[in-house]
């Protein structure tokens, strides 16, 4: 029995059973938990990011060790905690922390119900409450854009399905409820960094872009698993041509590579559908089809982890 025990200990935190029946639970509530989801906005980060920024990030010096400590304390309770919770009591203790770390690291708001609130908005003719729902799922101002406003909904409803959903579940296969934690509390530290440095208008601080080249690391490899899902979803061939282009076209920065990849490559996904769209409904049309395309491949995510998981049984 010891062999056994040794291979099972090998096992990625993530990949089992009880961390595929975490998953689904999560996905399911999250669309029935829509009046707790204040509870995820986390602001306590944001005295957590002031007081990080004031101590260990004040030099320019050495910033990414900073950023990598900064995210260290939040993370490790739940390390700990997960270890201790281990498999007593058939599991259920364990299912039942995996399934709320998962709720809480979603997010911090539904995409689904943004797209929804936008599509709706649209639908109505209110083109300022239209706006008012793009600025969220962009999170900049939507305010004359004009035309470009569908594209650029479009686009961010792409990359805000991996920030918001792959990412999280991604780390949390690979790491467990620490590593779902882990990619939550990246994003909202160098989203406070970004808030911080547009409300002083000033450059953002070493410790800030530190932050945010961390959690460009942790979204480089979840963000090319989503466009090959959108690329499966949609159209394969459009997608693959847009993707070249986009490595073609890479940024500097991690996190903006992969954003730009994903842009491209979901609208190149979703592009050949649009071709008989009568130009007057494009703005619904193109947000809709987006959030098909990530509808399909979130299923296209469950399957794949869950025959991960059965031959990892197996084995």
């Amino acid at each position: 029995m010891a062999p056994a025990r040794d291979v099972a200990a090998l096992r990625p935190r993530g990949r089992n059973p009880v961390s595929l029946i975490a998953l689904l639970l999560a996905l399911a509530a999250e669309r029935g938990l829509t009046h707790f989801f204040h509870l995820r906005e986390l602001r306590w980060l944001d005295r957590y990011y002031d007081w990080a920024a004031r101590t260990v990030g004040r030099g320019g010096q050495g910033a990414v060790a900073a950023a990598l400590a900064a995210l260290v304390v939040p993370v490790l309770p739940l390390v700990i905690a997960d270890r201790l919770l281990g498999s007593h009591l058939l599991g259920v203790p364990q299912l039942a922390f995996a399934t709320l770390v998962l709720l809480v690291s979603f997010g911090p708001r539904d995409l689904a119900d943004e797209v929804d609130d936008y599509l709706a908005a649209l639908e109505r003719g209110d083109r300022g409450e239209a706006d008012r729902r793009a600025k969220e799922l962009l999170e900049s101002d939507a305010a004359g854009r004009g035309n470009s406003l569908d594209a650029a909904v479009e686009e961010a409803i792409f990359v805000q399905a991996n920030n918001r959903i792959y990412g999280v579940v991604f780390w949390f296969m690979v790491l467990g409820p620490a590593g779902a934690w882990l990619f939550r509390v990246s994003d909202l530290l160098r989203r406070r960094a970004a808030f911080e440095a547009s409300r002083e208008g000033a450059a953002r601080h070493p410790f800030g872009l530190a932050l945010a080249r961390v959690h460009g690391w942790l979204a480089w490899l979840p963000a090319r698993l989503a466009a090959f899902s959108y690329a499966v979803a949609g159209s394969f061939e459009d997608a693959v041509g847009n993707w070249r282009v986009a490595v073609d076209r890479a940024a500097s920065d991690p996190l903006d590579r992969s954003e730009r990849l994903l842009a491209r490559v979901g609208a190149a996904s979703l592009q050949p559908s649009l071709a008989d769209v009568d130009p007057g409904r494009l703005d619904v049309a193109t947000a809709r089809g987006a959030w098909r395309i990530v509808g399909r491949a979130t299923w296209l995510w469950i399957a794949a982890i869950a025959l991960l998981v059965l031959v990892g049984e197996v084995a």
